[in-house]
């Protein structure tokens, strides 16, 4: 008999395209059927045919205190029942500005979006508005969202497809986006050579989370900062997913690198949608009202969103809870490296706060798209099914990063440790 699953994605196919309301969803580069879930708490999720599985999507980064946090929930039902959405400002928008500034000084004023694809939109328009320039540069396997100027050797979900780009996007869109090796300073230094006067920004995730998740290099950032300050371009940080996550300052202040502009989304919404745009004032100050540079949005800051992450950014902000998901990421990195060694599996990792990669590839430390691409696809699709079964769900592409949440405690490491000891034991060699 078919799973409740299988039946609903038989039915999904009939309404949605391919079933799904996202690409990667759709279990195209691990095959299978898709799992519907019914219900999250904590580090759980329970599927529609009653199985529980660990967590380490968490709805792709959002949630970092884990599913249905009580006071997140409450947060929501409240704010809910005075109104979902005015278009008009509430004080709720204030109270989250604040909060998002305190943890990045780099950002002195905010505009709330609804989603990292827009922040990245505005972020580029605003870039090339400020600076009256038109090139940006972008990195091979940073994903900035679809936007069509930054869907040139994107990652994520253009990587699990094999896309290098996408029918519909004009070549003239696409002209002005220069791309660059992610964690190659020489190539950088390359471009600015050529298109130095140029560029109005250089847009890069500090730590790619769509080629999974990869680290920068000793000095790469600071090389980024050092070419844009002589240059004039703006140096922009797409933290939708490292914000609050790599630190609860970001990247930027774990590496002590300050962009001009940064991206945010993902946590700042605790679950539901949200993004925001972020920097220096004369800058944003660009932007409409107070500039010609125009951006607008019907649902930009709706209340849900903002007490939603009001009360995330609350939670994890506490004494403490930010360091013990970060050492549980920890523990949970450098056992599935032993137990992989010890099956003799070769398995390289990269953790970066409560984010991490796993490379089935003997290339260590994975460094760029080309190791990314050269890792064992077919083990990781053994690996990802034989972890399924044994009630660990990870992102169904070698391509995404993996997160850990406050929610992950010692039976949920104990779980996937042990599920994992089995699973590498019987992966093919």
């Amino acid at each position: 008999m078919p799973t409740r699953s299988e039946q609903l994605f038989t039915e999904a196919r009939q309404h949605l395209v391919g079933g799904v309301n996202s690409a990667v969803r759709a279990f195209r580069s691990v095959g299978g059927t898709p799992v519907f879930f019914r219900r999250g708490e904590g580090a759980w999720l329970e599927d529609v045919d009653g199985r529980r599985y660990v967590d380490y999507v968490l709805s792709y980064g959002p949630l970092a205190v884990g599913h249905a946090h009580p006071e997140v929930v409450r947060a929501i039902q409240e704010t809910a029942a005075l109104g979902t959405s005015f278009g008009a400002p509430s004080e709720l928008e204030n109270v989250l500005a604040r909060s998002v500034k305190g943890l990045m000084p780099s950002i002195e004023r905010i505009r709330m979006v609804n989603s990292g694809t827009e922040a990245c939109m505005s972020a580029v328009r605003l870039a090339r508005g400020y600076t009256g320039r038109d090139r940006i540069l972008k990195f091979q396997g940073n994903y900035h969202g679809h936007v069509d100027a930054l869907l040139v050797q994107a990652g994520s979900g253009v990587l699990t497809l094999g896309i290098p780009g996408s029918p519909g996007v004009p070549a003239a869109v696409t002209e002005t986006t220069v791309t660059a090796p992610y964690n190659d300073l020489e190539a950088v230094r390359e471009v600015f050579r050529e298109y130095g006067d140029e560029l109005a920004a250089v847009l890069v995730e500090p730590v790619s989370g769509n080629m999974n998740c990869i680290p920068p290099v000793p000095g790469f950032l600071e090389g980024l900062r050092e070419l844009c300050d002589a240059s004039g371009a703006l140096l922009v940080f797409d933290e939708v997913m490292t914000g609050f996550r790599v630190s609860l300052g970001g990247a930027q202040e774990r590496f002590g690198v300050r962009p001009d502009l940064t991206c945010l989304g993902k946590v700042i919404g605790g679950g539901l949608p949200v993004g925001a745009l972020g920097g220096r004032a004369e800058v944003m100050d660009h932007l409409a009202p107070t500039g010609p540079v125009y951006q607008a949005g019907t649902l930009s800051g709706n209340p849900l969103a903002m007490a939603s992450g009001i009360a995330t950014l609350d939670v994890l902000g506490r004494e403490g809870a930010h360091a013990a998901a970060e050492a549980a990421t920890r523990e949970l990195v450098e056992g599935l490296r032993a137990r992989a060694e010890a099956a003799g599996i070769p398995l390289s990792t990269h953790q970066a706060g409560t984010m991490f990669g796993l490379f089935f590839t003997e290339t260590d430390p994975v460094t760029g798209f080309d190791d990314v691409a050269a890792a064992d696809a077919e083990r990781f699709r053994h690996f990802f099914h034989g972890m399924l079964e044994a009630g660990v769900y990870l992102a169904p592409s070698a391509f995404e990063a993996g997160f850990v949440s406050t929610a992950h405690d010692r039976v949920a490491l104990d779980h996937t440790l042990e599920a994992a000891e089995r699973v590498f034991a019987g992966l093919p060699r």
